[in-house]
């Protein structure tokens, strides 16, 4: 077997990278006779002695005290439901998400529209990428209005 080549056998941990385990309990002179650096006492002293991460020792823990805050879920309020009657108040008659939004029918975090039978509509429309019911879309349709998307 030649010295220079590595087999299952030889191999050993890196020099200094497995460093020697405490002596506990070895006399005064090891510093870590006696009581074995556990101190005086306590509840660490003891064998056993366990809490969980944050316990206080019965006080109410900061996690608890301190209010919560940050992370609002991204799928709340991104779709808005409304009655078809709205489309009475616009005046353009090319109706889509950015005409609801520059009239302030709906809010600028608002991602998707739905049109309910709500009310009657007067005038035909154009309605592009929008949902609706099909109550809505039959009333769009009979007075005289279009549906694309």
């Amino acid at each position: 077997m030649e010295s220079n080549k590595l087999y299952l056998n030889t191999l050993k941990p890196a020099a200094g990278s497995k460093p020697s385990p405490k002596r506990l309990g070895r006399g005064i002179g090891s510093g870590l006779g006696k009581t074995s650096g556990r101190g005086h006492k306590g509840q660490h002293a003891r064998a056993g002695g366990f809490h969980k991460l944050g316990f206080e020792g019965g006080q109410s823990p900061i996690q608890r005290r301190l209010p919560k805050f940050g992370f609002t879920p991204h799928s709340r309020s991104v779709i808005q439901v409304l009655g078809i009657d709205i489309l009475n108040k616009l005046d353009v008659s090319v109706i889509d998400l950015k005409a609801l939004k520059t009239a302030r029918l709906v809010k600028a975090s608002i991602k998707e529209v739905k049109f309910i039978a709500t009310g009657k509509i007067e005038k035909a429309v154009r309605i592009i990428g929008i949902k609706l019911t099909k109550g809505a879309r039959a009333q769009i349709e009979a007075a005289g209005g279009s549906i694309e998307g």
